[in-house]
């Protein structure tokens, strides 16, 4: 059930310090949980390894298709291509496909678009080992696994509730996230091996292997252990009734156009890092592939604590944005590389935690039967900022510098946090409270004092 707007869904005082909000949630997630208790749920934990393995072959082929498509034509603006292909789908047809997550079962909508997603990359192995494969082919391919996307993302991301249920919720989620980022550490190593050893078609071919293991995972489940929802049926301005309901709730509005903000100026690492590598420390391929692992290695530790913190609350949101676009500030005024290369740990512990308490903070906020329309949404703006603005921070980046570039993201990340803050702040009632507690500065949202209304005279 929605919580509603109000502040109970909005940065708030500690729940210690005052009683919740009648409209608060029914059941919340504990404040403090085991970092791997979502893992003692037998569904959850097949759909876990399942993606374990998935999220290894997902990677090797990203790389893979890159660098097929840069032996294949020898352009750059050819592998840029690709990548909009694949992201094109979510931001044309993203909220219908939230529309048909609703209305179906979970199960086995995830069943077909992950068979669907395996028997792409399959195919693409097979045109790329005999020899037959064109730049074509990987566009056509790169456009049916975005399209499949756009059903599979949504599907997901709302599936885990019913797996876990909303005690478990942030965990999971968070376990979720520290899943990807590990196969983010592991794929493109197996990738670049495989590329280099064999050649990109085993690459294309272990990823449409490796969905058997999500299927099998899907198919071993127990149904009568699922925390079912009821689907929203069938009728019409389904997607015109997600959006209203979007806009009509500062919980959700407010976290989606923050991680606009962010996904679109901050989150652009491949633009920046690679430009640092190359334009200030003139340390060529070594050095980005550095910052990268040193930021999934931040990423990692940010959902693994994500994942023990067991609660998801706006107030960690806007604090964690804050410091991370501070991070890119400072990050773009380190005069080494070593200093900047170590900023990257941090960065990506910090992104990460903005990343989990949105994906949370969302899921706890909305009705079970709105869930698909609502991380539709939230995912074509989170997915679909980073294509968007590439072109933006690439001029600023090449017009004036990486240093100039970075900071400007990191800034815009920062102010619209800021702000997005404050307006939280005043539609839950709250004033900003600075002071100190047990010797060390507070900074905390309370609640605004009423005032007093006088009785009218006798």
């Amino acid at each position: 059930m929605s919580s509603g707007p109000g502040a109970a869904s909005v940065p708030a005082p500690d729940p210690h310090d005052s009683p919740p909000a009648p409209d608060a949630p029914a059941s919340r997630p504990a404040r403090k949980s085991s970092m791997f208790s979502s893992l003692k749920v037998r569904n959850y934990r097949l759909f876990f390894m399942g993606q374990v393995v998935s999220n290894i072959g997902t990677w090797m082929q990203r790389i893979a298709q890159d660098w097929l498509v840069l032996s294949l034509t020898g352009s750059s603006a050819a592998v840029g291509i690709t990548t909009a292909l694949q992201f094109l789908p979510m931001l044309l047809f993203g909220l219908y496909g939230g529309v048909l997550v609703d209305r179906l079962r979970k199960r086995p909508t995830l069943l077909v678009t992950q068979s669907s997603m395996g028997l792409t990359a399959i195919a693409l192995a097979v045109l790329t080992l005999t020899g037959h494969v064109q730049v074509w082919h990987v566009y056509v391919a790169a456009f049916a696994v975005g399209l499949a996307t756009v059903v599979d993302n949504p599907a997901r991301q709302s599936f885990v509730s019913e797996l876990v249920g909303p005690g478990q919720l942030q965990n999971a989620v968070s376990l979720n996230s520290a899943n990807f980022q590990s196969a983010r550490l592991v794929g493109p190593a197996v990738a670049g091996i495989l590329i280099t050893g064999v050649g990109t078609g085993f690459a294309f071919l272990f990823n449409g292997l490796s969905f058997v293991a999500p299927l099998a995972g899907l198919l071993l489940m127990r149904a009568r252990e699922l925390h079912v929802v009821e689907r929203a049926p069938r009728g019409k301005g389904q997607l015109r009734e997600g959006v209203r309901y979007v806009t009509g709730r500062p919980e959700l509005i407010w976290p989606i156009v923050l991680v606009g903000f962010v996904g679109t100026f901050a989150f652009n690492f491949p633009v920046y890092l690679s430009a640092f590598a190359d334009d200030v420390f003139h340390a060529g391929a070594g050095a980005y592939s550095m910052f990268n692992t040193l930021m999934a290695v931040g990423s990692v530790a940010g959902a693994l604590l994500a994942a023990r913190r067991g609660t998801a609350r706006l107030r960690l949101l806007i604090a964690a944005a804050v410091v991370f676009g501070a991070l890119e500030i400072v990050a773009a005024m380190t005069p080494t590389l070593w200093m900047f290369a170590l900023l990257m740990v941090p960065l990506g512990l910090f992104g990460m935690t903005v990343n989990v308490t949105t994906n949370t903070s969302i899921q706890m906020s909305t009705d079970p039967a709105m869930r698909g329309r609502v991380m539709a949404l939230y995912m074509m703006v989170f997915l679909g900022g980073s294509p968007v603005g590439a072109p933006i921070v690439g001029w600023i980046t090449d017009t004036y510098g990486a240093r100039v570039g970075l900071a400007a993201g990191g800034a815009v990340a920062a102010a619209a946090a800021a702000v997005i803050g404050l307006i939280l702040a005043r539609v839950g009632n709250l004033r900003l409270s600075v002071g100190w507690h047990h010797g060390h500065p507070r900074v905390r949202f309370v609640p605004r004092e009423q005032p007093e209304v006088l009785a009218p005279a006798a």
